[in-house]
């Protein structure tokens, strides 16, 4: 269930960005397509996870929103028109973004210990993610120049396959595939949640009222540790945003435009590389927390941007190293990212603990995103490309300067109490 949910995910947005300029859309049509998943996500902390939660069984809630979400983003790669894409991309985040929490839903309501098995079942969405990269391998293949080469044997046709990438217009026509393998995963979702164990609506539980609990975890930015970490999450994720809007886009440019001039195919599999050693990250991530504590942890994972970002820009030549630093994903997400998740565990009531983890996610997945996916078409058509040359080194130095700025903020101003208990007149736990 994990890894099909996150392979959905993981398969149409890497190279979403490249593509939609390939459309003729400008960069307010792309901006307006790409606000949908965020916009979807702002609308699910207040209104639809919550109604979806209470209101369906959540296999069979899962079923319906992949079957009509995935026939939406289907339809995605057989339009070209900017309304019809518009909409479809539209109705599938309104239906996808839900089904975020409903796995999770599924998940706890039928495990004996969470806390030690979570974790595991989690990473399957991870490894779903990985997965989604590697089968463009082989659909951003020139295969008209690997018949014509004419391989004898298994090994050798694999050869050819890997060495005829798809260039230019060819590439760009064949990213259609991401959403029609995206829109197939999400129906095989559908019809594999039919057979999941039945998870009934779930009851309101007594304390603060569910309709409230978001109102009161609001009224905790008044602490200023609270505050800070609120406000350095959202340029943590406008930077993370950045990095999904612009790189396969620069991995893909040719050298002597100062792109990294990787090959169209495997774009997706090196931006995986990310995830891969995000799963290894996880596996230190508490020991990191107990040896260095909170501040720390997150400054590092802060600071993981900016030195990719940095390489982006000062060696954009070294494929290697650009390939490298990929590595610095799992820092970025697990010690910034996951580390703002257990902290929230951690400092607020149980009671308004979920709303406290939308209020992180409403800048996670919501306006952080929408900034970062507004903005950074804008400065990377327009502002930093003139004559079809995209001055990358400049262009990146906007989320290197960010991430710094975000570090020295959380190293100066975030000071939480000593334990993980409730400060003065928040409430207790």
């Amino acid at each position: 269930m994990m890894a099909l949910e996150f392979f959905i995910w993981g398969a149409w947005l890497p190279l979403i960005f490249g593509y939609l300029p390939s459309l003729g859309f400008t960069p307010g049509e792309q901006s307006l397509i790409l606000g949908a998943f965020p916009v979807a996500s702002i609308v699910g902390m207040f209104f639809s996870n919550q109604w979806a939660d209470r209101k369906f069984a959540a296999e069979k809630f899962l079923a319906f929103s992949h079957l009509i979400g995935g026939l939406a983003i289907l339809g995605c790669g057989f339009t070209k028109s900017f309304w019809p894409f518009f909409l479809l991309m539209l109705v599938h985040c309104l239906l996808y973004v839900p089904t975020i929490s409903i796995t999770n839903s599924i998940a706890f309501a039928h495990m004996r210990d969470p806390e030690k098995e979570f974790g595991i079942v989690r990473m399957g969405g991870t490894i779903g993610w990985i997965l989604a990269a590697w089968p463009f391998t082989f659909i951003f293949v020139n295969w008209e120049a690997v018949s014509a080469a004419q391989p004898a044997g298994f090994v050798a046709w694999m050869g050819e396959a890997l060495a005829n990438p798809l260039s230019g217009d060819a590439a760009k026509a064949a990213t259609k595939w991401t959403f029609i393998v995206a829109g197939l995963a999400s129906l095989v979702l559908a019809a594999y949640s039919l057979v999941l164990p039945p998870t009934p609506p779930r009851k309101a539980v007594a304390g603060v009222a569910e309709k409230l609990a978001w109102l009161e975890a609001l009224r905790w930015l008044k602490h200023p540790f609270v505050l800070v970490l609120w406000l350095v999450t959202l340029v943590d994720s406008f930077v993370h945003n950045l990095y999904f809007n612009w790189t396969g886009v620069f991995l893909g440019a040719a050298r002597e435009t100062g792109g990294v001039g990787i090959a169209s195919n495997w774009i997706t599999p090196v931006m995986s590389i990310g995830q891969i050693a995000e799963i290894l990250t996880m596996f230190v991530l508490g020991a990191t927390l107990k040896r260095f504590g909170w501040r720390t942890t997150m400054i590092v994972g802060i600071l993981g941007h900016a030195a990719r970002f940095a390489v982006y820009a000062f060696f954009p030549q070294s494929a290697v190293l650009i390939i490298g630093i990929q590595v610095l994903h799992g820092i970025c997400y697990a010690f910034f990212f996951a580390t703002v998740y257990i902290f929230v565990d951690a400092y607020f009531p149980k009671d308004i603990r979920s709303s406290a983890q939308g209020l992180f996610n409403l800048q996670i997945l919501g306006v952080g995103a929408l900034l970062a996916n507004s903005i950074g078409p804008w400065l990377i058509q327009k502002v930093y490309t003139v004559g079809g040359v995209t001055d990358f080194r400049g262009l990146f130095m906007v989320p290197l300067v960010a991430a710094v700025g975000a570090a020295i903020a959380l190293a100066l101003f975030f000071h939480p109490p000593k334990n993980s208990a409730a400060p003065a007149g928040a409430g207790g736990n």
